[in-house]
């Protein structure tokens, strides 16, 4: 099973192998205060992540509206020496709907990094960020800019770590060419029913090339240049545990028997096997669990000691795509 590799600042513990996901910390994504109820929700998901060995925690700027930041700094706040403990990612660079400035966009200006570290700092009530993600590829960036602006969070102990979230290798490249610190995380859309990434590299010089949207050659880097891959939605909104849902492709109802029926045999959970299928990857995957309901973490308790086999890979594999190889 494959186990996290980022390269983390010299005291801090060592990345679990799976990471919670905060976006729900929070409630809804209003403008309404944040209520007591709400930072008791946040205290059971964290007491559930840590009970299973999680002390890596994934945020955003925009999540809840900066709502999942301050519940999570109100759990920090209010247990003292969780913040030693812990892994503390978030992210910048869209700005919502609805701001003062304009439309919904990306923005990866310098000055907007560096506004919206000070803001995450805040919220969370915390003096530095672990690991900081740029959120979405901004076609307007500066390279340069960008890797000025990381350098002078890096410098002042701000940010010890930087990554990004849903780009390509090319993009990558142009930005590590800019910067004088590492990318050392890539956060991805990957699970059993975004199978993209796989399928890049399996349909290489075949008609199945075109239809595939995932970048090319992305999985391939990250593992040369040491880059950890994050999946973000692993889960599949629960669509092979139990969920289902309007509009789905129909390989997910086959696809769903067989994690069920793997789960059984095994005497684990769906969530296991649909997790496990994922860390099975070479690349060292790090999926990161988008939920605060505690009932819904502890049933991914044994995904790290859970290995599948090649057959039992390729059969879920081929399942979801609906074809043979």
């Amino acid at each position: 099973m494959s186990k996290s590799k980022l390269p983390l600042h010299h005291h801090q513990i060592p990345a679990s192998p799976l990471v919670l996901g905060c976006m729900r910390f929070g409630g809804d994504w209003d403008g309404l205060p944040i209520t007591e109820d709400l930072v008791m929700e946040g205290h059971k998901a964290v007491e559930a992540a840590l009970e299973i060995g999680i002390n890596h925690y994934d945020l955003a700027d925009i999540y809840t509206r900066g709502k999942a930041e301050y519940v999570l700094g109100r759990v920090l706040s209010e247990q003292k020496s969780l913040r030693n403990q812990i892994i503390l990612q978030s992210k910048c660079g869209i700005r919502l709907v609805g701001d003062d400035e304009g439309p919904q966009r990306y923005d990866s200006s310098g000055k907007h990094i560096l506004a919206s570290v000070d803001g995450i700092l805040k919220r969370l009530g915390v003096e530095y960020l672990d690991i900081l993600l740029l959120h979405r590829p901004d076609p307007l960036a500066h390279p340069q800019e960008i890797g000025d602006a990381l350098a002078r969070l890096h410098q002042a102990g701000k940010v010890r770590h930087f990554g990004v979230s849903n780009m390509g290798s090319e993009q990558i490249r142009l930005l590590q060419l800019h910067s004088s610190v590492p990318l050392i995380v890539n956060q991805l859309e990957m699970s059993l029913d975004k199978i993209g990434f796989v399928e890049a590299g399996v349909t290489v010089n075949r008609p199945q090339a075109k239809e595939n949207v995932f970048p090319y050659g992305t999985m391939e880097y990250c593992q040369a240049e040491q880059i950890q891959l994050q999946a973000w939605g692993p889960l599949a909104q629960g669509r092979f545990t139990g969920r289902v849902i309007d509009g789905q492709r129909p390989e997910i109802e086959d696809t769903a028997k067989l994690v069920q029926r793997m789960a059984k045999e095994r005497g684990v959970t769906p969530e296991v096997i649909v997790l496990a299928w994922l860390m099975k990857h070479p690349a060292g995957i790090q999926p990161v669990i988008g939920s605060i309901r505690p009932e819904r973490i502890l049933a991914c308790r044994d995904a790290a000691n859970t290995e599948l086999t090649r057959y039992e890979w390729y059969e879920l594999y081929s399942a979801s795509c609906g074809r043979r190889m």
